[in-house]
């Protein structure tokens, strides 16, 4: 989502009308192609979906409450929601000094890096810049930490910006955009999927990767900015689709997601322990042995917990 995907169905209805006219074009990443396409009975639903989708597109897009197509000044707040959201999520990522050091600390980038993930390196030059690193390796770290942070981080400013800015007040700010989510299709899906990665995201968890970066003096003020910035966000989706459960909507997402939790949260607390383990080389005996050990095993919890979060990057 992060890189923006979604469910495939609405992601295809929520285009601007007249723009699906019997044909579309998209890009499946590599990773996926075994999940979709693999066997006989998936790839038939993944292509009746496409189909289902394009051909409803195309034919009007539907006549339900959330085909409206979204008024002038639903293009201008959604235009102030991502000017506030990135200038909030750049202001992180780039504008506090030694986020690098943290992100590095915190994530097992580096050990992401030597997978033969995609067809590219992980990094554009051998440089630990952040504005270097290639967008699958920047995201997957952050989901493997259960932080998802480039999928979300940022939404809640800018809805909490939006709100501080409108001259009616917080109440008229949140009438206009109730409204906009239950009439204009677009901005639905992209409350709908921050209300999934939200579900996905787990700071409990992530506040352990983030004790990995005990050294770098900048790490507890950086969790401390994504702590409350989930708060943010996860208020501001709740207000706006007016349910106070995450996924109160697609229960078989919520029970799926609920199912593979406590698989998820084994794999992710062996794998700060391996983290630790190789970076300190505390109870690595025969280092040469144990570390090659140790690495294989964090490629393993690597592969687990993508499989358990369905995503990479």
């Amino acid at each position: 989502i992060a890189r923006g995907g979604g469910p495939t169905h609405r992601a295809i209805l929520a285009q601007p009308r007249g723009t699906v006219k019997g044909r579309i074009k998209l890009t499946e990443q590599g990773e996926v192609i075994a999940s979709k396409y693999g066997r006989r009975s998936a790839a038939a639903y993944h292509l009746e979906v496409l189909l289902a989708a394009t051909l409803e597109a195309s034919l009007g897009g539907g006549s339900g409450p959330s085909s409206k197509e979204p008024l002038p000044v639903w293009r201008e707040t959604f235009s102030f929601l991502a000017d506030a959201s990135r200038e909030a999520y750049r202001d992180l990522v780039y504008g506090t000094e030694g986020f690098v050091d943290a992100f590095y600390a915190m994530t097992p980038i580096e050990e992401i890096s030597t997978l033969n993930l995609g067809s590219r390196p992980a990094k554009r030059t051998d440089t630990r810049a952040i504005e270097k690193l290639r967008a699958i390796p920047w995201t997957f770290s952050w989901n493997q930490a259960r932080i998802l942070l480039p999928s979300w981080y940022g939404a809640g400013s800018g809805f909490a910006a939006f709100c501080d800015d409108h001259p009616g007040g917080r109440d008229k700010a949140l009438r206009r955009l109730r409204a906009m989510y239950r009439r204009w299709l677009y901005f639905r899906t992209v409350i709908d999927n921050l209300e999934q990665v939200l579900a996905k995201t787990d700071l409990h968890v992530g506040a352990r990767y983030a004790e990995l970066a005990r050294d770098v003096p900048i790490a507890s003020s950086v969790f401390l900015k994504i702590e409350k910035e989930f708060q943010r966000t996860l208020r501001a989706v709740r207000d706006i689709s007016g349910e106070r459960v995450l996924l109160a909507r697609d229960p078989e997402l919520r029970e799926s997601i609920d199912l593979r939790t406590p698989y998820l949260d084994i794999l992710s607390h062996l794998q700060v322990e391996l983290l630790d383990r190789k970076r300190t080389g505390r109870g690595l005996e025969e280092k040469g042995r144990d570390r090659a050990l140790a690495e294989r095993a964090i490629q393993l919890t690597i592969n687990g917990i993508a499989a358990g979060l369905r995503n990479t990057g």
